[in-house]
């Protein structure tokens, strides 16, 4: 699912990579609908930026790998231990997101850097389904400082450091701040999130900012 359509073509450009808005919307229903809503950003978490400005923290420190596709993505602190799929383009020209069904799987966009080579690599999945929660439902309790760990098919695993967490409104989501190339070898995670309703299911996405700061 996607809020606006990217360009067929030169899937390259920052905004060519726009939206994944997975995930979640309209996936609740019945009791589902009355669980409290997912973690979000605290304020705290924000990304501390200037427009046109890379964050300091998003700079550069470990020399970015070769590329090699993800197989599993970990996030220990809030029980995230997933394999990866790949997601492309659909039919219709949205970028794809897992299987609902699966509650414990996540997609890499193989149009973005693998995770761990220079550039800015996406991976997405869903905040729940009709089961209730799934794999990146807890997204939004992250906190600066935290690690990403995703394994790779050559046998290294790339340890990102979140130096960011927000949450943006689907209709204004800053799709050249999110997916732009830093310069560094970077990493983004999102899912739905912001507020739900039963119509128009979630209004926003969660985005967690991630730079890579080991290699294992």
């Amino acid at each position: 699912m996607a809020t606006e359509q990217p360009a067929r073509k030169g899937i390259g450009a920052p905004v060519a990579v726009a939206l994944i808005a997975v995930v979640g919307v309209a996936l609740i229903r019945g009791g589902a609908a009355e669980r409290a809503l997912p973690p979000q950003p605290a304020a705290a978490a924000g990304v501390d930026t200037i427009p046109g400005v890379v964050p300091p923290a998003a700079r550069q420190v470990t020399p970015p790998l070769p590329a090699s596709p993800p197989v599993r993505v970990r996030i220990p602190s809030i029980g995230v231990n997933a394999p990866l799929i790949t997601v492309a383009l659909d039919k219709d020209g949205w970028v794809g997101s897992p299987p609902p069904a699966d509650k414990n799987l996540a997609g890499w966009f193989r149009n973005s850097p693998a995770p761990g080579a220079a550039g800015t690599s996406v991976i997405d999945g869903h905040v729940d389904n009709l089961a209730g929660p799934a794999v990146f439902y807890g997204l939004g309790a992250l906190k600066k400082g935290g690690r990403i760990e995703v394994t790779r098919k050559d046998g290294r695993t790339a340890v990102f450091d979140v130096y960011g967490v927000e949450v943006f409104a689907k209709n204004a989501f800053p799709a050249k701040r999110v997916y732009g190339d830093t310069g560094a070898a970077e990493l983004r995670l999102i899912t739905c999130g912001g507020g739900y309703t039963e119509k128009g299911g979630y209004d926003g996405n969660v985005v967690v900012f991630a730079r890579l700061g080991a290699v294992r």
